[in-house]
C-alpha cells in the first residue's frame, strides 16, 4: 500500500513539474497558421484549455477535429458539449457555483443581456485593451464588439452572422409574363402586387393569386423590411438628439398604412397575423402567392419545391427605396453568440492571455475553415476556389456541424475564409446580395445599452404594440387608437425605458 502511495505521490510530482514547465504562452508563441514557433525557441505545453459550447445536433461529435484544433494549437482541449435545450440552464448553474470553464460560449444576444449584471460584479474579465496583441482577434469589427460592450467595455469575442439577410424573394415566370423587370422602388414594389392579383400570372383563369405571402412576425416576416425601406430607425432611433422607440416615428406610421392598403386590397394573405412560416412558404411552394419577404437565403429550399411546377423561376431582390435616405435595410447587431473568459477559471492576466493566444489561432486561416468546413477529402471539396460540402449531411451533421458552434469571427473577419459555391444561380446571387446589404445597414443604437425596465417588463410591453401594429392593419383602429397604445404603453413602464436607455446612450458616449 505504502509502494502504490509513493509512486502515486511521485506522479503527483512529475505532473506538477511540467505543468510548472508549460506555465505561460504556448500558444501566444504560434504563428497565426500554427506553426511552431520561429527563432528555434523551445516550444512549451501543451496548455490545457476547458471550454463550454452549444450543441445543436442529437450527439457528441467524434474527436477527430478537436484532435487536429489540438496538435495545431499544442493544446489539450476539454469541451464540455451541453445540448441546446438545456444550455442557459447549465451556464447559470455553473456560474452559481463558480464552476465555469475557461472559455465559456453563451447561447445568443439574449444570454448575454442576462449576464450583464455578473460582468458588472466584476466576474469576467475585460480583453478589450488585450485584442490588438493578437493578429487575428484585431481583426473583429470594432462596431460588432461594441454591441457585446458592457457600459462601454469590451468583455466578449463573438461567432458572426450575416448582418442583414432580408430581401425579396418573387415569381420571376409571373414577372416576365407580365412584363415587369425586378422592382427598386416601393412604387413599383406595389405595382408588382397589383399586377399579380388583377392580371392572372399563373395562367389559369382564374382570380385566385396572392400576391404576397407574410406571417405572424413583424420582425422577421415582411413588416421589418418594408419598415426599413421607408426609412423607419432599427428598433431605436435618434429624435432631437434623445433616443425614442421606432414605433414613435412617422415612418411606422407609414409603414402600417401601406400595409393596410395592401390588406384592403387582397394583395397579402387576409390572415397573415396569424400565419405560420411553413404556412407562409407553402404559399409561395403550391403556387398561389408570388412574393416572399425575408431571409433572401431561403431561396435554397424553396427553390426546388417550387419546381413542382416546371415553369416556375424564382429570383431575389435586396434594394427597394422609399424613404428619404435611399435604400437602407434593417440589421442584427452581428452576433450569433458571444464568448466570455470567468476569472474562477482564469486567474491571472497571463493565464488569460494564453487563452487569449488560442483563440487567435481559432480564427486563423486554417483552422476557421476547419471548424466551419471540416476537412478537406472527408467533409468537402475544393472547386474553383470555392467549397462543396459533401452530400453526406449525416456525416457533416455528425463531425462537423457541432464544432461551427466554437468559431471565432467568420467570413467577414477571418482572413482567407473559404466561400461556398452555390450550384443554384439564383442561390449564389442571394449570397451577393447579403454581402451587399453590408453597405445599406440601418443599425440598432441600443444594441449595447441598458434598461433595468426593459429587461423585466419589456417583452410584456412590447406585446402592446405587436398587438396595436396588427390592429391598425387590419382597419380595427385608426391613427387616434394606435397613439392611445403608445400612451398606454408609456404609463406602463415605456416611458421608464425610455429614461433608461437615454441615460445609458449618455454614459457611453
Amino acid at each position: 500500500m505504502k509502494k502504490k502511495q509513493a509512486s502515486t505521490i511521485l506522479a503527483i510530482v512529475t505532473a506538477l513539474a511540467v505543468l510548472a514547465g508549460c506555465g505561460g504562452g504556448s500558444t501566444a508563441t504560434g504563428s497565426q497558421n500554427g506553426e511552431a514557433p520561429a527563432g528555434g525557441e523551445q516550444a512549451k505545453g501543451p496548455v490545457s484549455i476547458s471550454i463550454m459550447a452549444n450543441l445543436h445536433t442529437p450527439e457528441v461529435p467524434s474527436d477527430k477535429i478537436e484532435k487536429i484544433i489540438e496538435e495545431k494549437t499544442n493544446t489539450n482541449l476539454e469541451i464540455q458539449w451541453v445540448p441546446d435545450g438545456t444550455y442557459d440552464e447549465k451556464v447559470n448553474a455553473s456560474l452559481a457555483t463558480g464552476t465555469l470553464p475557461q472559455v465559456t460560449y453563451l447561447k445568443n444576444a439574449a444570454s448575454l443581456v442576462n449576464m450583464r449584471d455578473a460582468i458588472r460584479n466584476g466576474q469576467f474579465w475585460e480583453i478589450g485593451p488585450l485584442l490588438d496583441q493578437y493578429p487575428n482577434l484585431s481583426r473583429l469589427k470594432p462596431d460588432v464588439l461594441k454591441n457585446t460592450a458592457v457600459d462601454g467595455k469590451i468583455y466578449a469575442l463573438y461567432r458572426e452572422v450575416p448582418l442583414s439577410r432580408q430581401g425579396i424573394i418573387y415569381r420571376k415566370d409571373w414577372a416576365d409574363k407580365l412584363g415587369l423587370g425586378t422592382p427598386t422602388t416601393i412604387d413599383e414594389f406595389y405595382n408588382m402586387l397589383k399586377q399579380f392579383k388583377e392580371n392572372d400570372p399563373d395562367g389559369n383563369g382564374k382570380d385566385d393569386t396572392i400576391p404576397l405571402t407574410d406571417r405572424n412576425d413583424l420582425i422577421y416576416g415582411a413588416f421589418k423590411t418594408i419598415s426599413s425601406w421607408f426609412g423607419t430607425p432599427n428598433n431605436w432611433g435618434e429624435k432631437d438628439g434623445k433616443l425614442a422607440p421606432e414605433f414613435m416615428f412617422p415612418e411606422y406610421m407609414e409603414t402600417m398604412k401601406f400595409f393596410k392598403k395592401l390588406h384592403q386590397e387582397g394583395l397579402i394573405n387576409q390572415d397573415f397575423p396569424v400565419t405560420s412560416k411553413t404556412d407562409q412558404q407553402n404559399l409561395l411552394i403550391t403556387g398561389k402567392a408570388g412574393v416572399y419577404i425575408g431571409a433572401m437565403g431561403d431561396v435554397s429550399s424553396l427553390h426546388p419545391k417550387v419546381e413542382v411546377n416546371p415553369n416556375a423561376e424564382l429570383d431575389v431582390q435586396n434594394k427597394i427605396e422609399g424613404g428619404p435616405n435611399g435604400f437602407g435595410i434593417w440589421s442584427v447587431p452581428g452576433y450569433g453568440s458571444v464568448i466570455l473568459f470567468p476569472k474562477t477559471a482564469i486567474k491571472s492576466e497571463e493565464e488569460l492571455k494564453d487563452v487569449l493566444a488560442f483563440m487567435d489561432q481559432l480564427m486563423s486561416t486554417e483552422l476557421g475553415n476547419l471548424i466551419y468546413w471540416g476537412i478537406e477529402g472527408e467533409h468537402h471539396k475544393i472547386e474553383d476556389g470555392k467549397v462543396i460540402p459533401s452530400e453526406d449531411t449525416k456525416l457533416t451533421d455528425r463531425e462537423v456541424k457541432p464544432y461551427q458552434a466554437m468559431q471565432v469571427g467568420g467570413p467577414l473577419t477571418v482572413e482567407g475564409f473559404l466561400e461556398a459555391k452555390h450550384i443554384l444561380p439564383v442561390k449564389a446571387k442571394s449570397e451577393e446580395l447579403i454581402v451587399e446589404n453590408n453597405d445599406y445597414l440601418i443599425e440598432d443604437p441600443s444594441a449595447a445599452l441598458d434598461s433595468k425596465t426593459f429587461n423585466e417588463k419589456g417583452v410584456q410591453l412590447q406585446e402592446m404594440i405587436k398587438d396595436g401594429t396588427y390592429q391598425f392593419m387590419l382597419g380595427d383602429i385608426d391613427e387616434a387608437g394606435f397613439q392611445a397604445v403608445i400612451d398606454n404603453w408609456l404609463k406602463s413602464g415605456g416611458q421608464q425605458i425610455i429614461d433608461e436607455y437615454n441615460a445609458s446612450y449618455e454614459a457611453s458616449k
